[in-house]
């Protein structure tokens, strides 16, 4: 082995790097003030003492910032930094042998041992005087003193004494000595996003169906319904796509083959004569009407995310401009998108292995960039599990050089490795497989998953109880309860959720037999909602988002905690802030139909609850309080009246009278 590159005189190791993914090949993702706890192992030959830092800069910045690591023993070094500015962060290691408090460490042992430390003293002198070139000017007139003192034989007493103290140590540590130090191998990244990127709640609707009467519905009809949607808690507005659909093979009602006149077409079609993915369907409005609902909204707390569905109809202008992008058939008819024995003929994919694939990214980047400067910065991105890995990662990469405050949301239900892959190259949030989670076990597992492995640290799930397109079997046919049960699953379990309405608050729970599909589905056909449909769940909905606001324990992922309760219909599980000030305890029953009870065996211990006194809980759901002792208590839940608790912790006994407390066993 050639010496050529190697520096002898570098002795520390630095490995076992954490967190990174992939060997450092793509970074990690944290919202802006979030902590990034770094963890390394550092160790060295023999018995030296060490000192290791965790360097952190905004990505672009010359200089680095350092935050002092701690030993925790067994060659386990930590620190943590903040997650800013809004970008790319990069953080690393460096480490080396520190002389100095080798040194001391061992003169004191001399001394101990009553051994002559005459020798040791001049060594001393020597690292000390070597940091006086180091230091700044006051304490380089100090380290001089004080290596003249310990160089000096006359006063052995006053010599040790110095060589002992913490004034030297904590000057000497000022100017440390990195000349020989090891720094990791590896610039690490940390993707930096806003807030709503990790703690946000969605509300997807459909423009066209709010119109009065027959009318086709418009952005001014979508206006009126902003305060409606803002009083029940959601801080997004997303509308599916709001361009021109093509006329050719376009879909009827249930999907049908064949179209009536009158019906509208799937939104996913996209373009139609000479207007495609920078243009707005002539009937929901114009560009200004649509930059209006953009404002309205955020006046109402909201903010607007487009579907991006990178996707044409046959009547889109690019066919016909750069028939180049897309497949041909031997028989020179352009390939329609499929999923076997499906064929969706009223949409084209794009061929993304044609040889002009730099001018189809170029275009379709241009698409993001035209609905940016319409005020749009969240996008939930249509099936991008069927478009190459590399262009996506090129797309975001581009993308946010300029806008790091963009959110893309993947809809991609599919293979678990795609999905995480996308998530890797740069999606912000991904749909996940909640929605066919059912079982307390199923539940129990993936929650745990999402949240204490690997993936937490850059898979942020996104939890919707429902879709256009996917109405799961728990849904149908199960009453309101089910739709309260898989609300308040997705609200407390997920930082991050979203419904399709106004079909969830009402309880639609109808669909095609034998199939997840809606009866009569929105996504073909304009619908007239009766908004204020008896039975519908709007006020819980309300509820549980307010408690979302409100309990800054309920915006995290990586807090939660399961426990034990003594019946497979019930899950229970808590989340607390880092400082244990706020802490939320959910009971949900899975089973809409019956009651259910069951024991709840909490960690108090993790949850900072004093096992000898008694705490009040707070149901958020029904405004109940509950008198609760020691680690177990019995939990009913009856679907009838509410198949879940939201329960707050209220430490030690309530003094109002007017109070309902219900004393339980412990």
């Amino acid at each position: 082995m050639s010496t050529s590159g190697i520096n002898g005189r570098k002795r520390v190791v630095i490995d076992s790097v954490r967190p990174q993914l992939d060997g450092g090949r793509f970074p990690i993702k944290r919202a802006l003030g979030e902590t990034i706890a770094v963890e390394a192992h550092v160790f060295a030959d023999s018995h030296d003492h060490l000192r290791a830092e965790l360097l952190h800069r905004p990505h672009g910045k010359p200089t680095w910032n350092v935050e002092e690591m701690v030993h925790q023993g067994r060659d386990v070094w930590t620190a943590s930094f903040q997650a800013t500015p809004l970008g790319t962060c990069r953080y690393t290691i460096r480490a080396w042998i520190d002389h100095f408090s080798t040194w001391q460490a061992t003169l004191k042992k001399r001394c101990e041992a009553d051994q002559d430390v005459t020798v040791d003293l001049r060594i001393g002198a020597k690292i000390v005087r070597a940091a006086v070139k180091r230091a700044a000017p006051v304490d380089a007139r100090k380290l001089t003193k004080w290596a003249t003192l310990l160089s000096s034989a006359r006063d052995g007493a006053t010599a040790v004494e110095v060589a002992c103290s913490e004034e030297l140590a904590a000057v000497i540590r000022k100017y440390p000595d990195r000349s020989l130090a090891t720094t990791y191998e590896k610039e690490l990244l940390v993707t930096v996003d806003r807030r709503e990127a990790v703690f946000s709640t969605w509300y997807e609707l459909f423009p066209r169906s709010l119109g009065k009467g027959v009318a086709h519905g418009t952005f001014r009809d979508c206006e009126d319904l902003l305060p409606r949607i803002a009083r029940m808690g959601f801080d997004i507005l997303y509308l599916p796509p709001i361009h021109p659909i093509g006329r050719t093979g376009r879909k009827g009602k249930n999907n049908a083959a064949e179209c009536a006149p009158a019906d509208p077409g799937c939104p996913w079609a996209i373009g139609a004569d000479e207007r495609g993915h920078k243009s707005i369907h002539p009937q929901l409005g114009s560009p200004a009407g649509f930059r209006r609902l953009v404002r309205k909204a955020k006046q109402h707390g909201l903010e607007v995310a487009l579907d991006l569905a990178f996707q044409c109809s046959p009547d889109h202008p690019y066919v016909r401009a750069h028939p180049e992008w897309f497949r041909r058939r031997p028989d020179g008819t352009v390939q329609c998108a499929e999923n076997p024995p499906k064929r969706y003929e009223d949409i084209l994919p794009f061929d993304f292995e044609t040889k002009q694939w730099k001018s189809l990214w170029e275009e379709l980047k241009s698409v993001v960039l035209f609905w940016i400067e319409q005020g749009i910065r969240i996008f939930r991105v249509d099936n991008p599990h069927t478009k190459p890995f590399a262009f996506w990662e090129w797309l975001i990469a581009e993308i946010r050089r300029d806008h790091p405050d963009i959110i893309l949301l993947a809809e991609a239900f599919t293979r678990r490795k795609v999905m995480q892959r996308l998530a890797k190259v740069g999606f912000s949030q991904s749909y996940t497989y909640f929605t066919w989670r059912n079982t307390k076990g199923e539940l129990e597992q993936y929650i745990q998953e999402l949240a204490h492995t690997e993936l937490s640290e850059y898979l942020r799930p996104n939890f919707w109880p429902n879709t256009p397109d996917i109405l799961p079997a728990h849904l149908q046919d199960a009453g309101r309860a089910a739709f309260i049960i898989r609300l308040v699953l997705a609200a407390t379990l997920c930082p991050s959720y979203g419904i399709y309405g106004p079909s969830y608050e009402l309880c639609v729970d109808t669909a095609i037999e034998g199939t997840e599909e809606y009866l009569d589905s929105e996504k073909y056909e304009i619908k007239r909602w009766n908004w204020n449909r008896k039975g519908n769940i709007r006020a819980v909905i309300a509820r549980v988002n307010r408690a979302r606001r409100r309990h800054i324990s309920l915006q995290n992922l990586r807090n939660i905690q399961i426990h034990s309760i003594d019946n497979d219909n019930m899950l229970c599980y808590s989340k607390a802030s880092e400082d244990k000030s706020d802490i939320t305890v959910m009971v949900v029953s899975l089973d809409p139909r019956h009651v259910q009870t069951g024991k709840v065996k909490l960690s108090l211990d993790a949850l900072g609850i004093d096992p000898h006194e008694p705490y009040r809980m707070e149901d958020v759901l029904t405004g109940e309080t509950h008198l609760w002792r020691g680690r177990t208590n019995r939990i009913r839940l009856d679907p009838a009246v509410m198949p879940a608790q939201i329960l707050c912790l209220r430490r030690g006994r309530s003094g109002r009278k007017k109070e309902r407390a219900r004393q339980v066993i412990s």
